[in-house]
């Protein structure tokens, strides 16, 4: 396994998804992030069960930088409760994971 991490998020718009991508892209706390646009997402908030369409980032970033990237996402956030899910990179190629480091501070 690596230091690498994949963190997941989604946008209410493609305007706020591009907000929130360049913001921590310039902040350095992702390497880059994808945005992949109009997913279908139905979930239960207060009681009730809510159907949207979303904007869904793709972040590629370190494990020493998630903190900062959460708070940083729950700051720039519309969301009361943004999504913010961290999963493990467990291999790469050896230039992107590099690449990865370089861009992460």
């Amino acid at each position: 396994m690596t230091n690498k991490r994949l963190v997941l998020t989604t946008a209410s718009s493609k305007e706020e998804a591009r907000r929130l991508a360049k913001t921590l892209v310039e902040r350095r706390l992702a390497a880059c992030v994808n945005i992949v646009p109009n997913i279908n997402s139905i979930y239960r908030w207060k009681e009730k069960v809510e159907e949207s369409q979303e904007f869904l980032l793709l972040m590629k970033t370190t494990e020493s930088a998630i903190p900062k990237l959460q708070d940083a996402i729950q700051e720039l956030h519309s969301y009361e409760v943004p999504e913010c899910i961290v999963l493990p990179i467990e291999d790469g190629s050896e230039a992107y994971l590099k690449w990865i480091d370089e861009s992460v501070t």
